[in-house]
């Protein structure tokens, strides 16, 4: 299955949309803090998905599942300082934090399935 097909893919890729249009609002002194963590974490989700599906083997796809978890869970942290600072409307965090909860299942389900064919 191609990578753009996969929903877990689809649903990170919109998420990180809704971010960079969430951080055009940051104010720009965090313009190389806060602003950069945030969009290159939520970047990194997709982008190991990706990688990881474009890799030979399962256990690589694993493993490349596995830092997009990570990064996704660095997202959320990004997520949660932001809004814990005042940048933005609350609105859009819980818009954000519901999409990730999301991913973030769809991700897991996926390592499952994945992590299932290896044995």
């Amino acid at each position: 299955m191609h990578w753009k097909d996969l929903e877990v893919w689809q649903k990170a890729h919109a998420m990180v949309l809704e971010i960079y249009k969430l951080s055009a609002c940051f104010p720009s002194d965090e313009r190389f803090r806060l602003t950069n963590q945030l969009c290159r974490a939520a970047v990194s989700v997709p982008a190991n998905i990706v990688e990881g599906n474009s890799r030979r083997s399962t256990k690589e796809y694993v493993q490349f599942l596995s830092m997009a978890r990570g990064s996704l869970e660095e997202t959320r942290y990004y997520l949660l300082l932001s809004r814990d600072l005042g940048y933005g409307k609350t609105e859009r965090y819980e818009q954000l934090e519901s999409i990730s909860e999301s991913v973030s299942r769809m991700l897991n389900a996926l390592l499952i399935a994945l992590q299932k064919r290896l044995k």
